[in-house]
């Protein structure tokens, strides 16, 4: 690359220290610094050209150039101090507003701000207002569409028919409805109007679904209460309703908590007073009109409302007052019993029992039912006849002998189950369910703590008592275990899985219940049995340890040394024997006194097994007989103590089998008792050496003398007692 020339050097020099203003050319338009050096370049050129020598003009120039630039910035600063004021005050205007304009932007960004935060926050009460205007646009369009109801209302002019019709009819008709003069003609406005009513509400049910009904509503009142009641029945009901909460409702003496049966009862009078009216006079012109409905069910539908709000309120003032409330339930289920009965209500549509559903008022009468059962308890095991029986005398309604305390109990029981029989829901019926096993459980325990004080003495009136009691509840649960009512119970149970009354039964108890196999009550009856039985056990052990001690003397008898005697007519019963008989005779005497006759079944066979069972061990092992003694002792077995079991059975040789066949053994003549004890022998020695496989068993021959309890080993040492039989 060449070395710059001298030319290059100056111009750059000059370059550097020359001054840029800006320069204006002939035709006005401004150099920019960029243009500036090329106008220099050009103005060297011209002024020095390419001789070299003349650069020495070049000082001289830059001073000529100075001098000039000061004179142009003179002229500038002389022109600048000479502008007008105004244009001055202009530019300070100018100033001043676009600082005011920047002031007042900030201040519209502030404003904005809050406003959007303003209406952020009021957007929810903008909804609530335009809801409220909603809603006061909707009841806007109600009150005028009452207020058509109303006019139409003034002008059919129905309540002074129904007034010219006696109604409402508040006390029973004393006679029938007499025609009045007019009759036709009121009977004909009548079913004018009816229709008329009809036809008004049949058109306006599209568009008044929102609309309030005038019909008395109660908030407990069910959805399956059906639709509004007809607006005829709605404008008859009016008068009863204004007497109903003129009566029942504020300070009046009628409105009084203790006394529900009073608005009950004027309900169901009303109800029954206007049935023949609302039959004869308006379920004609219904049925004409087309109308599928029954004017005295509607009627008590709509009195029903009245009543439906009345005991909801009722009953949440009563919660706390046991009496009261026990009463409120009772008056409230005798009402629905008659509204079923007597007004035939149908079962389809709800009365009052579904307001005892609500969970604080149903677990108020369970807690109240299980309070008052347990008090109930306490004094009727306290009383004094608790352990007599109130039929004692009557013996053909005495057999089960239940003392006063257990039918008591179980009466509880059932006044229990016919007050939630009729509830519509399975679920507080099984809970209820639930209550009646915890109070058989608790007066089993009961019966058991006293048993436990009577066990000193089995055989008195008290302890048999209990057992009759224990075994009358058996009883009935057994029978429940069978009754539809229960079974249906038992299956809701199933389905719905109740723990309080499945409690932790297994799969299989849970199936057996689901196959209608078992019962409800199976584990109480379980209880109850065993408490029987050992009940039973002790008693019939506690007899025969009396009988036994009575024995002693005839076990010990001389049965050896008695001589025979061929003529039964000339024997007497052993008087060693007579304690033993006597002791029987009186306990069987007692025990069928004091007994139910299942009880006393069961204790009768238990003696008789028990007494076989000590006669033959006792009385026939431990002796030996002459032929004299044998037959003593069959006359005393067969003619004095079989008689005294055959008044209870007319077999009763079949109780003693060991003792009876043992007799038989003992009193076999000679010759056919020593065929017997070689055979047996015999059949004895074979069996050991396994031979004689088709030889007939000695069991038959026993069987041809009727043996058929005894082994042939039993038989062998029988005949060994025997003292006749030659080789013993």
């Amino acid at each position: 690359m060449a070395a710059p020339t001298a030319v290059d050097k100056t111009m750059s020099k000059m370059t550097d220290n020359f001054v840029y203003p800006v320069y204006t050319t002939n035709q006005g338009s401004e150099l920019e610094s960029g243009e500036l050096q090329d106008f220099v370049v050009d103005f060297l050129e011209k002024e020095i050209g390419s001789d070299l020598k003349s650069l020495k003009n070049v000082g001289k120039l830059l001073e000529e150039l100075r001098e000039e630039n000061s004179v142009l910035e003179e002229q500038v600063l002389s022109v600048s101090s000479s502008v007008p004021p105004k244009v001055s005050s202009a530019l300070s205007a100018a100033e001043e507003a676009r600082c005011s304009m920047e002031d007042l932007q900030q201040r519209e960004r502030l404003i904005s701000n809050k406003l959007h935060q303003h209406l952020q926050g009021a957007q929810p009460w903008m909804d609530n207002l335009s809801q409220t205007l909603n809603q006061v646009d909707t009841i806007e369009r109600h009150m005028k569409y009452l207020c058509c109801l109303q006019h139409i209302e003034e002008l059919s002019d129905f309540e002074k028919v129904l007034t010219q019709l006696h109604w409402p009819i508040i006390s029973p008709p004393t006679q029938s409805l007499t025609p009045t003069a007019n009759c036709q003609e009121i009977s004909s406005q009548l079913e004018l109007l009816v229709t008329q009513l009809l036809a008004l509400q049949t058109s306006a049910l599209p568009s008044t679904q929102g609309a309030p009904s005038t019909q008395p509503v109660s908030s407990a009142t069910p959805a399956s209460q059906g639709p509004p009641i007809c607006l005829p029945i709605q404008i008859m009901l009016q008068p009863l309703s204004k007497r109903f909460r003129y009566h029942f409702y504020g300070n009046r003496q009628t409105n009084s908590l203790s006394k529900p049966e009073w608005y009950l009862t004027q309900v169901l009078m009303w109800m029954g007073n206007s049935s023949t009216f609302m039959e004869e006079k308006i379920q004609p012109i219904l049925e004409r009109a087309g109308a599928t409905i029954s004017a005295r069910v509607e009627l008590c539908r709509g009195l029903l409302s009245l009543v439906q709000e009345k005991v909801a309120s009722d009953a949440s003032r009563l919660l706390y007052d046991d009496g009261l409330f026990c009463h409120l339930v009772e008056e409230v289920l005798q009402f629905e019993k008659e509204l079923r009965t007597n007004q035939s209500y149908p079962a389809v549509l709800p009365g009052l029992l579904h307001l005892l559903l609500e969970d604080s008022i149903l677990q108020k009468w369970l807690t109240v039912e299980r309070k008052m059962a347990v008090e109930k308890m306490d004094a009727m095991l306290s009383a004094e006849g608790a352990w007599s029986s109130q039929y004692k005398d009557i013996s053909d309604m005495d057999e089960l002998k239940a003392p006063d305390c257990a039918e008591t109990f179980m009466t509880l029981l059932q006044v229990i189950t016919e007050r939630y029989r009729a509830l519509p829901c399975p679920s507080a019926q099984l809970k209820f369910l639930g209550l009646q096993r915890e109070l058989v459980d608790d007066f089993r325990i009961r019966l058991t703590q006293v048993m436990k004080e009577e066990s000193r003495c089995p055989l008195g009136a008290r302890y048999c008592a209990i057992l009759n009691a224990v075994n009358y509840i058996s009883t009935i649960l057994v029978d429940w275990g069978d009754n539809v009512f229960f079974l249906q119970l038992q299956q809701a149970a199933v389905s719905l899985g109740e723990e309080v009354v499945l409690g932790d039964l297994g799969v299989m108890e849970v199936g057996r219940l689901a196959s209608l196999e078992g019962s409800l009550f199976e584990g109480l009856l379980a209880l109850l049995d065993r408490l029987k039985g050992d009940m039973m056990g002790r008693l019939l052990e506690w007899t025969m340890r009396e009988i036994t001690e009575k024995a002693r003397p005839y076990s010990q008898d001389r049965w050896l040394s008695l001589p025979s005697q061929h003529d039964q007519s000339t024997m007497s019963l052993s008087s060693s024997a007579c304690p033993m008989m006597l002791c029987v005779r009186d306990r069987l005497l007692n025990l069928h006194q004091v007994l139910s006759l299942s009880l006393f079944q069961l204790a009768w066979q238990g003696l008789a097994e028990r007494l076989d069972n000590f006669l033959y061990q006792d009385v026939i092992l431990c002796n030996h007989f002459s032929d004299g003694g044998a037959a003593q002792l069959q006359f005393d077995m067969t003619r004095n103590l079989f008689p005294l079991f055959g008044h209870y059975c007319k077999r009763p040789e079949n109780f003693f089998k060991h003792v009876k066949e043992a007799c038989i053994i003992l009193c076999l003549n000679v010759g056919s008792a020593i065929l017997l004890r070689n055979l047996l022998k015999e059949s004895e020695e074979e069996t050991k050496d396994l031979a004689g496989a088709g030889d007939p068993p000695p069991e038959s021959a026993l069987n041809e003398l009727g043996v058929y309890c005894l082994a042939p080993c039993d038989v062998l040492i029988l005949l060994k007692l025997r003292a006749s039989l030659p080789g013993q």
